[in-house]
């Protein structure tokens, strides 16, 4: 069996500005729209189908932050494929022939929702493959893709916080207008996910919800998304690491039968550009325990 991943000459970008207005970084882990062929012929439902579980378009919105002195990174493979926004090992033993190694994480409320690192299922529950995976496909999709894309983020982070002592990490994300219970309410133009104020400061989490509000957005806190593992891996307010969850609803800027997008698109890139200079206007003092750039 071939590698499907090396198909992606650049699994990942990482677009730094010429010159940086703040320690800011924008990631877009689940935009990706580069599907292995592999991977294609082992589905057992259509692209279209999968390409609901893509934050369609994300990448896009944040394209014109470098200009603006913001850093971005953005995940080319889809998330159907692999999920970065994961443990590195969390996977569902019914989904392959093999034994899984003694430390993956088969237990998670992501695993029992089929939602893990190598997801079994779409957003909408619709399985994703017609029969088992090998151990060793998840395993090669891991070191291959998953781990490269940490290490490249931990080193932009790691570079980030060297140079201002501080880091803000806004992970970029969209959602469905509405859940599949038909009992859960219309959902907010936008959902901010700090893992319950754990994940940066709430400095932070209140210019983001006031900027947004000011620009005629609904805006939701923590539910139904309180940030995944990206958040709360990297987020550490005490050591000047700050993440936070942004979900844009899907309605607000594209259709979500055709995936066309909307008259609007273009006026939510623009607030966005606001929502960063916002952001970078907090002073890095004010965030909490500063941690002093090095000499």
């Amino acid at each position: 069996m071939t590698d499907g991943w090396r198909e992606l000459s650049t699994p990942f970008d990482i677009v730094e500005p010429t010159r940086w207005r703040a320690p800011i970084i924008f990631n877009s882990p689940h935009s990706g729209t580069v599907y292995p062929h592999e991977f294609l012929i082992t589905t057992r439902i259509d692209m279209a189908t999968l390409r609901r579980s893509e934050d369609s378009f994300m990448d896009e919105l944040i394209a014109g932050l470098t200009d603006r002195g913001f850093a971005i990174m953005r995940v080319n493979f889809p998330r159907s494929y692999i999920d970065v926004n994961r443990e590195p090992y969390e996977l569902d033993p019914r989904m392959f022939h093999g034994r899984l190694p003694s430390f993956a994480n088969t237990r998670s409320m992501r695993v029992a929702g089929g939602l893990g690192t190598i997801p079994r299922v779409v957003g909408d529950g619709q399985d994703i493959y017609s029969d088992r995976l090998s151990v060793e496909d998840a395993l090669r999709r891991i070191e291959g893709l998953y781990k490269p894309y940490h290490r490249a983020l931990r080193r932009l982070i790691g570079k980030v916080h060297e140079t201002f002592g501080a880091v803000i990490l806004i992970d970029c994300h969209s959602m469905p207008s509405s859940g599949i219970s038909r009992d859960e309410p219309r959902r907010p133009d936008l959902v901010i996910g700090d893992r319950y104020g754990t994940s940066c400061s709430p400095r932070l989490t209140d210019a983001v919800e006031q900027t947004m509000t000011r620009l005629g957005y609904s805006v939701g806190h923590n539910k139904p998304y309180a940030g995944g593992f990206i958040t709360e891996h990297y987020g550490s307010p005490g050591s000047g690491l700050h993440a936070i969850q942004i979900e844009l609803n899907r309605a607000i800027y594209m259709d979500e039968r055709t995936r066309e997008r909307k008259d609007r698109f273009a006026q939510i890139a623009r607030d966005l550009e606001t929502l960063a200079e916002a952001c970078a206007d907090i002073p890095l003092g004010d965030l909490g325990p500063f941690q002093a750039a090095a000499e």
